[in-house]
């Protein structure tokens, strides 16, 4: 089954962003993303976002739409069972900090902090002092504030070593790119690499630095981000192999 939220009735192609589909009693929500030039439809399943999205011409139609997404109904629910199982920030689960395993200990109090302790039972711990409520909340911000702090002791360690400092530097939950820069010199990393081992996020602050040197991913450019990190290819062995799987922790299930 198909429901179908807008349609363009003069023009006959989509004019709404998603649809549904149903097999074998689950139904899953799926986006639709018209790109100009597309001249096929392509569906895909998004890590990060845990997802599902349709890309198709601009012009496509709704019944093309309907007959695709129904055709790989099978192959969405698969795609989709076969994520790595989400991880909400909730007392006792395990999240990484640093690559290591914290299990997150929650004490109620309107008030409070967070600090990391190794527990009795050799057990490295998350202590999170606030109302229950804000428990994901707080954790969420205090991973955020680590990341940022950590990106940019790397980055001005990097940038020392070149002779000059980054314009900018920003932390967000970014879901297609660890990190990125932009011509103006300003940094953008995801919050997520404070999970991540050390010397990953270091590569990735090494990797940006370079950016402000080399635009582009010429040799020039991978041989300066090797000498500032000279662990790179150990690094992108490691997001290689569980980059995509740091996205499962902080997902709120429904």
């Amino acid at each position: 089954m198909l429901r179908l939220f807008r349609r363009d009735t003069s023009s006959g192609t989509i004019a709404h962003d998603h649809l549904d589909v149903a097999h074998e009693g689950a139904v899953y929500r799926v986006s639709l993303k018209r790109v100009t030039g597309a001249r096929r439809y392509t569906l895909r399943v998004r890590n990060a976002t845990r997802d599902v999205v349709i890309t198709m011409p601009t012009r496509g139609t709704l019944t093309a739409a309907r007959d695709f997404a129904q055709r790989h109904a099978a192959w969405i629910a698969t795609r989709l069972h076969r994520l790595p199982a989400a991880v909400p920030f909730r007392k006792g689960a395990l999240i990484p900090i640093r690559g290591i395993d914290h299990e997150i200990v929650h004490m109620n109090a309107l008030r409070g902090g967070i600090e990391t302790r190794m527990s009795t039972a050799g057990i490295r711990q998350l202590i999170v002092v606030c109302d229950e409520d804000h428990l994901s909340r707080r954790i969420h911000d205090y991973l955020k504030r680590e990341a940022k702090k950590e990106l940019e002791a790397a980055v001005r360690k990097h940038t020392a070593t070149l002779g000059f400092a980054a314009r900018r530097i920003t932390v967000r939950d970014t879901t297609s790119r660890w990190g990125s820069c932009s011509a103006s010199g300003s940094l953008n990393f995801s919050w997520r690499l404070i999970m991540a081992p050390e010397h990953v996020l270091d590569y990735l602050a090494a990797h940006e630095v370079a950016h402000l040197v080399h635009m582009n991913h010429s040799e020039d450019f991978w041989a300066l981000t090797r000498s500032l990190a000279p662990h790179t290819d150990r690094a992108e062995t490691w997001l290689h192999a569980n980059g995509a799987a740091l996205h499962r922790f902080g997902v709120e299930l429904d």
